[in-house]
This record gives C-alpha cells, structure tokens and sequence, in this order.
C-alpha cells in the first residue's frame, strides 16, 4: 500500500518573516499536503503570535503551484457553515483545487468560549457536527441552499460558481466516536485521527497500536452499513499525539519505523508537525527534510 507524506505548519509566523518561506519550503520538499490548525490560539502557543487559518492558507495558494492545502481540523467552535462554505469555495478557486478540508466536532480549548459562549457539552458538539457537515456538504455542492436545523439554517445561501473540485473539495473528516465515524463514512473522502488521547501520558506505543486498529476496524463497520468501500476512505494520522510522541522524528529510520507499522493497520497518509523551537513540536530541522526527502524511498 502506498503511503503519503505531509505536514501541518501551524500559523505562528508573520507572512514575511519566515511564514511564506515554510509554505514554499514543504513544496520543495515534496510534501503530498500542507496543512495548518484551524483555530483562534491553541494550548501553549496561546500567548504568542497566531495567525488565521484561511488567510494564510489564501497566502500560500499564491505562493505555491503544486502542494495541496488544508485545515487540520476546522470545526464548529467559532464556524458556520454558511459563511465558511463561501471561503472554502472562494479559496478552492484561488489555490487552483488544491484544498482539503479537514474537519472535526472540536473540543473545550481556547476556541469553545472565545466569542463568549459557554462550553458545549460533548453530546451538543456531536449533535452540532452532526448538523454541521451535511449542511456543508450541500452549500458546496448545491447553487442555493434553504435549510433550517436545530442548530444552523441557511436562506437562500448561494455559493456559485461552486468548487473547481468537483462535485466539491475534499472533506477530511476527523473522528473516533460512533457518530462522528458515521459521518465519515457518509461525507469523507478522507478519515482522520490522532490516536487513543488517553493513552498519550501513560501508554505505550504497542497500546496504540492496538487502539488505532481497533478505530480502523470501527471505521470499516461505519461504511459497511452504507455500502461503502472502506478501502476507499483516505486514512490520514496525525502525529505527535501518541505515546511514540516525537520520537519517530529523531532520525529517518525511527521514522520509516513508525511509518511502516502504521501503513500495516490501513493508513494512507502521516502528517508531521514542521519543526517549531522550544515547542512541543520541536525537533532537527535537517533530519525533518531528511525524513520528508527519503522516508518513502526506505519504506518502498
């Protein structure tokens, strides 16, 4: 099976003083897909310089020809979507349909008060995701949308030309639960996830393995009862979020052995974080091209 590699630049960096250059950079490097978090702050970066998603993602479709370019994840924290259906397609036409959209219910972070709301509790953020994405779905695909839901409506909402992708841009669908893998199976293209979070402080790399097996296996049963091919859902994971941690980015061969247990369980696509000093994501930036350049080689 053949596997992809790309990376998530996290919108830290004033445009010209470094942040085009990382963008142009993964394109080099021969990166399948660059993607950025899309969020208002994220945990410890909060404090320091932060950047929008979609207008750096707009900066980078003018500063590349051929990476493809996406949030990982948008979700319904401080996003609707109708008013996001009209970015999505305006930057899919910019970018020349090089957009991927990942997306997912979204947590308790800085983003779940930020416009001065109170938390949702994990059965409201699936219900709302639940409405969420086939809303979405039909403002992408459909000249004008009319639709009223417990949650969002839509009046007349009218997104022509629509996406130069068709019948629209690609949704990545991030998701452990039942629910959530549903709508995977139903909307995606592609599936996404980071791993099992509560094994991240204590488990081990074996657990997760064992754990993502298990999400890969749920994932197939979602699609089995609508009589989809699983094997045609894209399985991208995330990393930095399991207990390997950063260890996989040490060196190429520590990452061509990550890979290779992952691509076992069906992934299709590992994202790792461009390196950021003195960061959670900190790591060699030489070894990170190196991996980016000859990892696949090794894997075959």
């Amino acid at each position: 099976m053949s596997l992809r590699l790309s990376t998530v630049i996290l919108p830290v960096d004033r445009w010209h003083e470094g942040g085009r250059a990382k963008w142009q950079g993964a394109e080099e490097l021969g990166f399948h897909t660059a993607y950025t978090y899309d969020h208002l702050s994220w945990r410890s970066f909060r404090d320091g310089p932060w950047f929008g998603a979609l207008p750096t993602l707009t900066a980078a479709a003018t500063a590349t020809d051929r990476l493809r370019l996406g949030t990982l994840v948008t979700s319904p924290n401080f996003r609707h979507p109708v008013t996001l259906a009209k970015e999505l397609i305006s930057l899919d036409d910019i970018s020349g349909g090089r957009v991927t959209l990942g997306i997912g219910a979204g947590g308790n972070g800085f983003d779940a008060t930020a416009l001065g709301q109170e938390p949702w509790t994990p059965r409201e953020r699936a219900d709302r995701f639940a409405e969420f994405v086939p809303l979405l779905d039909r403002l992408l695909t459909e000249g004008a949308v009319t639709e009223r839901g417990a949650f969002y409506a839509a009046d007349e909402a009218r997104n022509i030309p629509g996406c130069v992708q068709r019948p629209r841009l690609p949704f990545a669908v991030a998701a452990t639960g039942p629910r959530g893998l549903r709508l995977a199976s139903r909307h995606g293209q592609a599936w996404v996830t980071t791993g099992d979070p509560k094994l991240f402080e204590e488990g081990t790399p074996e657990q997760s393995v064992t754990a993502l097996r298990g999400q890969v296996k749920r994932l197939g049963a979602a699609c089995a009862e609508i009589d989809r091919d699983v094997a045609g859902l894209d399985k991208i994971l995330l990393h930095g979020f399991t207990p390997d941690r950063n260890r996989p980015l040490e060196s190429v061969d520590a990452f061509v052995d990550f890979a290779g247990r992952h691509r076992e369980l069906g992934f299709t696509e590992i994202v790792i974080h461009w390196p950021i000093t003195d960061s959670v994501f900190a790591a060699d930036q030489t070894v990170f091209e190196n991996i980016a350049t000859e990892a696949l080689a090794q894997l075959g």
